[in-house]
């Protein structure tokens, strides 16, 4: 297999009119959804050049879907854009992409204006309506011409993840990645066309290329949950149980609503057989509520960066755990490798020794786009071997062996930090906070207890001012919970800022 259009066809051609995807407006089968996406493919052949990226502007729904796989008949990959998300971040992810062709719905207003002023039409930035795209007739030469061109280490898609210079970064995933990954991702938890997968992740983040491509490989149908209804536990599992929802691949936090808020005390989807989660640590005690009530799911613990294509290592959950131990992230899929290395870069081996969580293999991503310098710090030869080439990624994680000698997170190598669901460098939430006015100096810390991101401060600004300015410069998951303002940061005996002292005078001012 090539490319990841052959599941699309293969899959159109088993189960031609089965339901492929649903949003709460509408709905397509594999062949539709295989017709819309070849007519957009063909509309924009020509525009831009094959490998080049196609940013897409919609909400996550049945007509983004179409909207990327016809990026990709066209040749080039897709990068879904965050509407939500500031000005000043759109405007940094389009230029990062030098200023790409971008599909959007037909909606205008407050949002089509941002994008508007996010762009550049001088560089090329052109926006291209969705529903204009879908209405060409598909020219199968074109596609067969391009078809004929593209090739497995093509890329597929990017997603920006937050980045530690404050400028996001684009990580870039090849269609040989997803389809090694995706392959057994789907053998190992035995998804298959009679599964209904519920999407919870938007399409920015890297949890849903499960959703998306485990449909694509076997024909499941995939339910794109409304997100607003996340906030309303009783609504949400009227939704899993009305749709017979099968499959959840979840972060950990919006699993961690339903526990949390007694949901299950309403209603129980007893459909759902398989419970997938990733992103952050899942605390035993929500773990433990849900299988209370879907005792006979499979529960599988996930772990890895975007820069793996979603996952490295599972965990399936095979025993009891209590308050307190540590739910291990298991073994790595087939075709990666994952292994811990100390500081001097020598392999860990013994139990309860920290390292650094380092993979290897061919679902590795090809690095960050139109960012050399930061792909080469995290994409490096494999100290270990010294007779060829072997790219591994370092993860930043610190992890550990148990007893037993199963893979463990232990926490993050440096100031990135995992944090409702989404991966987040602190030192790009300090230079947000250096913009706004009346702030000398900052220090972000994450307390891992309260799960709360803490910025420490000199100045005279005022919080509500502060959240006011960050609004406009960064994601709502990113800005922190507490704010503190102090007369003077303590420093160490290297001069530098002490995160440890500002960390300890949080959790000492909680007892």
């Amino acid at each position: 297999m090539i490319n990841v259009l052959e599941y699309l066809e293969e899959t159109a051609g088993k189960y031609p009119n089965k339901e492929a995807f649903a949003d709460e407006n509408t709905s397509c089968t594999w062949q539709e959804l295989q017709e819309r996406a070849r007519r957009i493919g063909s509309s924009l052949a020509g525009r831009t050049e094959p490998g080049k990226p196609v940013a897409v502007w919609m909400e996550k729904s049945v007509h983004a879907v179409a909207a990327f796989l016809g990026i990709v008949y066209s040749g080039c990959f897709y990068v879904m854009l965050d509407k939500k998300q500031p000005l000043s971040r759109i405007r940094q992810i389009l230029d990062t992409l030098e200023q790409p062709l971008v599909i959007a719905d037909g909606e205008q207003g407050k949002e089509r204006e941002k994008l508007n002023q996010a762009g550049d039409p001088e560089r090329g930035f052109q926006v291209l309506d969705y529903e204009v795209l879908e209405k060409k007739q598909a020219d199968s030469n074109v596609l067969k011409e391009i078809r004929n061109t593209l090739t497995d280490t093509a890329p597929l898609y990017g997603i920006f993840t937050s980045g530690s210079t404050g400028v996001p970064k684009g990580v870039v995933v090849s269609h040989r990645s997803v389809i090694d990954f995706i392959n057994y991702f789907t053998v190992n938890f035995g998804i298959t066309e009679q599964d209904v997968i519920g999407n919870q992740a938007p399409f920015d983040f890297d949890v849903s290329v499960k959703d998306i491509y485990s449909a694509l490989k076997t024909g499941a149908s995939v339910q794109i949950i409304p997100k607003r209804i996340f906030s309303f536990p009783t609504q949400l599992l009227d939704y899993l149980c009305e749709k017979r929802i099968t499959t959840l691949i979840w972060a950990v936090s919006a699993l961690c609503i339903v526990s949390e808020l007694k949901g299950f005390s309403y209603r129980v989807p007893d459909t759902v057989n398989k419970v997938l989660f990733s992103g952050e640590v899942m605390p035993v005690h929500h773990l433990n509520i849900w299988r209370q009530f879907l005792p006979d799911a499979m529960y599988v613990n996930l772990y890895g960066p975007t820069e793996i294509t979603c996952n490295c290592t599972y965990y399936v959950i095979d025993r009891e755990f209590e308050p307190g131990e540590t739910i291990p992230i298991g073994r790595p899929f087939q075709n990666e490798k994952a292994f811990l290395l100390d500081e001097e870069d020598r392999l860990v081996e013994q139990p309860r020794i920290r390292g650094e969580i380092c993979v290897s293999g061919t679902a590795l991503s090809l690095g960050y786009y139109n960012n050399r310098e930061q792909t080469e710090k995290a994409f490096v030869q494999n100290p270990l071997n010294r007779q060829y080439s072997e790219t591994i990624y370092r993860t930043g994680d610190l992890g550990y062996y148990n007893e037993q000698g199963e893979l463990c997170y232990a926490t993050r190598k440096d100031f990135q930090i995992k944090h409702m669901g989404h991966r987040i460098e602190l030192g790009e939430i300090e230079k947000a906070m250096e913009k706004a006015g009346n702030v000398s100096r900052v220090c972000c810390v994450y307390d891992e207890i309260s799960g709360k991101i803490i910025a420490f401060y000199e100045g005279t600004a005022e919080k509500r001012a502060i959240v006011k300015e960050l609004r406009e410069l960064i994601p709502a998951f990113m800005i922190p919970n507490v704010f503190c303002r102090k007369e003077g940061l303590p420093i160490t005996k290297n001069g530098k800022i002490d995160r440890a002292a500002l960390k300890k005078s949080y959790q000492k001012e909680l007892q």
